[in-house]
């Protein structure tokens, strides 16, 4: 049983309930969200793809996003989760798209000093975004703890429609 079951299970529930279809495009937990939600039996009902943009030039392929809108952005917030959420969403047409960006450790990034901190945002019928701050260099378990941020930031935000 994986330590994201309940919250897997819960978002995978909710989003066959609702009809609901999902998108995901992933920085720093590498395919772990992704991997979370296709965890569960029936996955193809409601997940429709997703994307690993970990580098800039990957961002650029795989996401529409307005660049002149970025550039205006502070790197790492969740402001900036949202714009990458909302282009997750429109490129394949989903009711939700999910975003996580961030540095699980154990350096830093050009974008930001701090280590073990993730944004997560998630763009649909209603928009949510989240911090999570773990004040760890453990590059393994700060992608854990990001994923399983992100899929009860999700079953949150799916509680609340």
């Amino acid at each position: 049983m994986s330590r994201f079951s309940q919250h897997t299970s819960s978002a995978a529930k909710l989003l066959t309930e609702l009809n609901h279809s999902i998108s995901v495009a992933e920085s720093s937990t590498g395919g772990l969200i992704a991997a979370s939600l296709l965890s569960v039996p029936g996955a193809s009902k409601y997940f429709i793809g997703g994307t690993v943009i970990y580098t800039i030039k990957s961002r650029l392929a795989f996401l529409d996003l307005d660049r002149e809108r970025i550039k205006q952005l502070k790197p790492l917030t969740e402001e900036m989760a949202l714009e990458f959420a909302r282009a997750a969403r429109a490129k394949l047409d989903t009711t939700w798209g999910i975003a996580e960006l961030g540095v699980a450790g154990p350096g830093g990034t050009p974008y930001s000093d701090a280590i073990g901190i993730s944004v997560i945002a998630i763009s649909g019928p209603v928009d949510s975004s989240v911090t999570i701050r773990t004040d760890s260099d453990d590059r393994e378990e700060n992608m854990e703890m990001f994923t399983d941020g992100a899929l009860k930031l999700l079953v949150q935000t799916l509680d609340s429609i």
